[in-house]
This record gives structure tokens, sequence and C-alpha cells, in this order.
């Protein structure tokens, strides 16, 4: 029996041998960091190693790095009480805090025309599309793209930025808020001067071991084209799709009306997504005849899965209610193989015949 195939990156990334090390290690640190005492400098020497790594791998500073139990919270932090715009096709953590005023095209770009009021995400969790983000804009869901496309928060002219550990290959229940020098950060959870006084709690010691070394390790990655050969293998998937002579459509490759390629004029996807719509067929009934067929795979943001509703990130893009609910997302990461993909290519349109033959 063939081992199963795990291609939801984009909902969680396998945890990284580095961070499994690096966690282990920080269980053995006695003290708080808080503490001014050896063993309470030596937990705080370990937690400022990690920020630096962390600061590092997002082009940010270290002191401009809030820590967080996750991007969720990172987002309240940043947005409660702001009253900012945004798209329907950001992460509902970004969305519970927006007016949903900003419109997606059919490729799933967002224009903000007063950003200093906006919150916009630099990759969506589900088509992998690629924002251009515009100067000044307030908030910035970070999260896909950390690890995945190069960027450096200090050039890309925003004013905060939202990022989770398990999404790199650290740990789950660990993230950040960065900033830019300088803003105004008002803390929610109150009760001590942690994070300089920006975020009241004691800091989880070993997530965030764990995530500074997943986010040093995934920026080497980067730097030697990981992820470029993962894009290759996620073409391979694509292409294999597309010869089955089945009815397809890639969202974000292609536009919400005509369905027709772009020809190369559609905005740049992350190396590793890939957004199917099979018509008539729902997403989460492929969810799970997916998954006993050996292979894990979403209908969409993790957080939302399991909701048997259409996507809220195809419809604000224009596709039907139907056709929204019938999308999957097939999310890769290093590692993943060619075979593999077309295994997975093999038993999608093996399920797919079998739907079709009974409808």
């Amino acid at each position: 029996m063939s081992r199963r195939v795990y291609l939801d990156w984009n909902a969680t990334a396998p945890l990284r041998p580095e961070a499994r090390a690096a966690m282990i290690a920080a269980m053995d640190v006695v003290g708080n960091p808080s503490s001014v005492h050896a063993e309470g400098r030596a937990a705080k020497a370990l937690m400022e190693r990690a920020r630096a790594q962390i600061a590092a791998a997002l082009g940010a500073e270290g002191q401009d790095i809030i820590f967080t139990s996750g991007a969720t919270e990172a987002a309240s932090l940043a947005l409660a009480g702001r009253g900012y715009a945004c798209a329907a096709i950001e992460h509902d953590a970004v969305s519970a805090w927006c007016a949903e005023d900003l419109a997606a095209d059919g490729f799933g770009r967002v224009s903000a025309p007063d950003p200093a009021r906006a919150a916009l995400q630099l990759a969506n969790s589900e088509t992998g599309v690629i924002q251009q983000l515009p100067e000044g804009l307030a908030v910035s869901d970070l999260t896909q793209a950390f690890g995945k496309i190069p960027f450096a928060f200090n050039w890309l002219g925003v004013t905060a930025g939202l990022v989770s550990a398990h999404k790199l290959g650290g740990p789950k229940g660990i993230g950040a808020l960065v900033v830019r020098r300088g803003t105004d950060i008002a803390a929610q959870l109150r009760g001590g001067g942690q994070e300089m006084g920006r975020r009241a709690g004691t800091e989880n010691l070993i997530g965030i071991a764990g995530f500074g070394a997943a986010a040093e390790a995934a920026a080497r990655d980067l730097a030697a084209g990981v992820w470029e050969e993962v894009a290759e293998i996620r073409n391979i998937l694509k292409n294999a799709l597309e010869e089955s002579g089945e009815t397809l459509y890639f969202p974000g490759w292609e536009t919400s009306g005509d369905h027709s390629a772009d020809g190369g004029q559609g905005p740049a996807i992350l190396p590793n997504t890939l957004s199917i719509v099979s018509p008539g067929w729902k997403g989460e009934t492929q969810v799970m005849r997916l998954d006993l067929m050996g292979f894990g795979v979403s209908a969409g943001s993790a957080c939302s899965s399991g909701k048997v509703r259409a996507s809220k990130v195809l419809r604000a893009m224009g596709w039907s209610e139907d056709m929204a609910a019938s999308a999957l997302r097939v999310s890769l990461g290093p590692g993943v193989t060619k075979d593999e993909v077309l295994r997975f290519a093999e038993a999608f349109g093996a399920a797919l015949k079998k739907h079709r033959a009974r409808v």
C-alpha cells in the first residue's frame, strides 16, 4: 500500500528538525525571561536569539518583533478598533476586524485607494495569488508568503505585518506582529511589561525557540532555491490535471469570467499552491474522498475547512456560488516528489470520473 501524501502545507507545514531540536533544548532552560538572575538572563538570551533569527528572515529589526500566540492574535493586536478596510479574500482572522469594502478582480488582485486605512495580504492561502502592496499600507498578512517567496519587511512600505510559525515548519501556537519602528501598539493583554509593554504574559520560550530555528532554516531554503523546485513539481501537477481531459479551472491562473488562460498577464502565484475547481463536485466531498485514497488536501483555509460553504475567496473573485463550492486547494512543500503529485493527479482523475458517472 502506498504511503500517504500530505498536500496541505498551507494549513500547516511539517515541523522542521531544526525547530524540534531547538524546542527540546529550550525545555531545559529553567528561567523566566523577565527574571534578572542568571537563569532568567539565560532564558532572555535564548528568546532574543530567536527574535533576531526571525527578524533576519523577515528583513526586519529584532526590536520590531512582538511575539504572540499566532497570526490570529497578531491580527487583533494590529487591527482591533481601527476601522480599516479590506477585501473578502482575507483570512477570517483579518476580515473579522475590517470592513470588507475593497474589491478583488477576477484574478484576486486588490487595489487599496487609501492604504493607510487598509489591510491587504501579501499572498492568498487558497489561490496563492501574490499582491502588489501599496506604499504606506497599514497592515499586511505575511503568513503564507513568509519563507516561500523573497521579501523584506523593511522594504515593503508596510506599517505592520502578521506571521505564524507553523506555516514555515515551526511549532503551532506561536506567531508575531512585526511593526515599523515607532508604530503605536496598544496592548490587548495587560498585566505585565513583556514585549516592551505591547503584549503582557510570560513568553512561550519553547515555541519561540522553535520559531526562530524554523525561520532561519526557511531563509536558508529560500536562498538555496528550494521553492523554485517546489514550483516545478506544482507545475507538473497542473499540467497532468490539464491533460486529464476533465473540465477543470484554476483560480488565480484564470479569470472568473471567461475562464480563459491569461497569456502571462495574471498575477504571480505562490510556488506551492494550486486551487482546482471541478464544477458540480463539492469541495468537502473531494477532501473526504481523496483522504480515503491517501491524500491530505483541503477545500480552503484550514480555519474554515469543515464548514460546508463556498469559498469566500473565490466568491470575492467573481466565481459563482456553485463553482466556489467546488474548489479544492492543493499546497506542496519541499520534499513532495514528482511521483507523488502524479499519483495524486491519477487518483483525483479517477475519483472525479466516478463522481461524474453517478450524477
